[in-house]
């Protein structure tokens, strides 16, 4: 749900009254990952989506009729030949999906409308959580905590007291890391007992893109940068280049060397750099390239990207070791940056570098999937893994 945050924060602030159907179970091949949400108000206005095409219409009635009733409900989605073509996933995938109302004045409203506020801010130090019951005792269907940016939890999910203790510190827990999964607790919050399953969808601020190099192939990434969902840094030391007007799509310009301004970056706790940052450097200058990689290979970072030649890129290596990097942690550099697309143009290199982040992200092979037997969907991992294998070509 908190993924169409920016909408349903609009809608609970026109009072209007809406129905939640949320992605909270995958099995198998399917478009869409847990926390994916379809909202339907009750004019029929209609937002998100669930499954990319596949169930949205059964899945807007199924809205339609819990707004209708107040009542939430859980239901199944899958393959099989008799529905494949009518209610069904044809990509041979299931599905599960909460349907949950929020009308006006409700406490599960309060819950959501608390949590919908805080995740489309989207600014520093916004990290929110909701957590809802997805199984569980009769009546718990549904039930909401948030765990607010200041650790503060709001609403109860209506069982033994220990439980909204247990769901807390777990939300709290993947908040943290940035996640959003489905844990199981026990109904007196603690291992035992019968099962409590819940969705946590955290909802944390955008990961960081730094783009070093004022150059035209830095225009093109920060556009693509945006369209991924990054917020973007464009660094060049060099006035007369990193301008706005040069880079109207990225969210900042800096002026400043790029060593030292990445080194102030990791050096302040609100700047944002984490696990899931990335840097591309496409300066093509070793007096900016060397010493803004000596510190970028060494950061926990998401993905380390630079742009050159293949003959530069061995320049660089050598340079690094002098340096004193090991091998470990050059063997994370992503050089020459990008997938092997045979780009030529800025926009077509951009795309280049984008889709190796994407792989690098979800640990994908960057091979067509045309005759290949990888799968097509990748199970997230819980956090990112920079030093994964990922086919690189020359840009």
């Amino acid at each position: 749900m908190l993924d169409i945050a920016d909408e349903l924060n609009r809608w609970c602030a026109e009072g209007r009254d809406f129905a939640v159907a949320t992605v909270v179970g995958v099995t198998g091949s399917a478009p869409r990952r847990p926390g994916a949400a379809l909202a339907v108000d009750a004019a029929g206005e209609a937002v998100g989506s669930v499954s990319g095409g596949c169930v949205e219409g059964a899945v807007y009635e199924l809205c339609q009729e819990a707004l209708e009733s107040g009542t939430a409900r859980c239901e199944r989605f899958g393959y099989s030949d008799e529905d494949a073509f009518a209610v069904g996933l044809t990509c041979g995938g299931v599905i599960d999906i909460l349907v949950t109302p929020l009308r006006a004045g409700t406490a599960a409203r309060a819950v959501a409308e608390s949590a919908l506020a805080a995740a489309a801010s989207g600014g520093p130090g916004e990290a929110t959580a909701l957590a809802r019951v997805v199984k569980g005792p009769s009546g718990m269907l549904g039930a909401a905590l948030h765990v607010g940016p200041d650790g503060r939890v709001e609403g109860t999910l209506g069982g033994h007291p220990a439980l909204d203790a247990t769901a807390a510190g777990e939300t709290r827990a993947l908040l943290d890391a940035g996640r959003t999964a489905t844990i199981e607790i026990g109904e007196e919050g603690s291992r035992c007992g019968r099962p409590v399953e819940l969705l946590v969808e955290s909802s944390v601020p955008p990961p960081r893109m730094l783009v070093f190099g004022a150059i035209d192939f830095a225009a093109a990434l920060a556009r693509a940068g945006k369209f991924l969902g990054y917020r973007v840094t464009v660094c060049d030391a060099r006035p007369v280049f990193a301008t706005p007007g040069r880079f109207p799509e990225a969210d900042e310009i800096v002026v400043d060397w790029p060593h030292r301004y990445l080194e102030s970056q990791s050096q302040s706790p609100s700047a944002g750099l984490d696990g899931r940052t990335v840097v591309c450097v496409l300066t093509h200058d070793t007096k900016f390239d060397v010493p803004l990689l000596e510190r970028a290979l060494r950061m926990p970072l998401a993905y380390v990207g630079a742009m050159g030649s293949r003959r530069t890129h061995l320049d660089r290596l050598a340079r690094l070791r002098e340096a004193g990097l090991t091998e470990g942690e050059l063997s994370v550099l992503r050089s020459p940056i990008g997938l092997d697309l045979g780009a030529r143009t800025p926009e077509e290199t951009a795309l280049s570098i984008a889709a190796e982040i994407v792989a690098t992200r979800h640990g994908g092979t960057g091979v067509p999937l045309t005759g290949a037997h990888t799968p097509i969907h990748h199970e997230p991992s819980p956090g990112p893994s920079p030093g994964d294998p990922v086919t690189t070509g020359g840009v």
